[in-house]
């Protein structure tokens, strides 16, 4: 895989929020992390997004669409938006703190 040019702008547009749930936080024992990413990002522009925004060391990145739920209220049917979750494994001895800000 070719390394991926990204401006600053897009790397912080692309990590748009870490997934903080019991699973993902089970992922941190085997030094991964997380994100909600936009749809259109591919697993490049992912890895050179983290690695610029955290200045960390990617190993690998597993990406998944979560099609969104069909909820009702009182009557009315709604769609909740889909989204993609990439989770993003690191090399060894990096870390990121997701509960502090960037």
């Amino acid at each position: 895989m070719s390394k991926v040019q990204i401006s600053k702008l897009r790397a912080y547009d692309i990590v748009r929020a870490p997934v903080i749930t019991e699973k993902a936080t089970m992922g941190s024992e085997h030094n991964q992390v997380t994100f909600r990413v936009p749809l259109d990002a591919s697993k490049g522009e992912i890895k050179a997004a983290v690695e610029s925004v955290f200045n960390v060391k990617v190993k690998a990145v597993n990406t998944l669409r979560q099609l969104g739920k069909t909820k009702r209220f009182r009557g009315f049917v709604g769609k909740r938006s889909d989204y993609k979750k990439a989770i993003v494994s690191l090399a060894e001895g990096q870390s990121i703190d997701v509960t502090t800000g960037v």
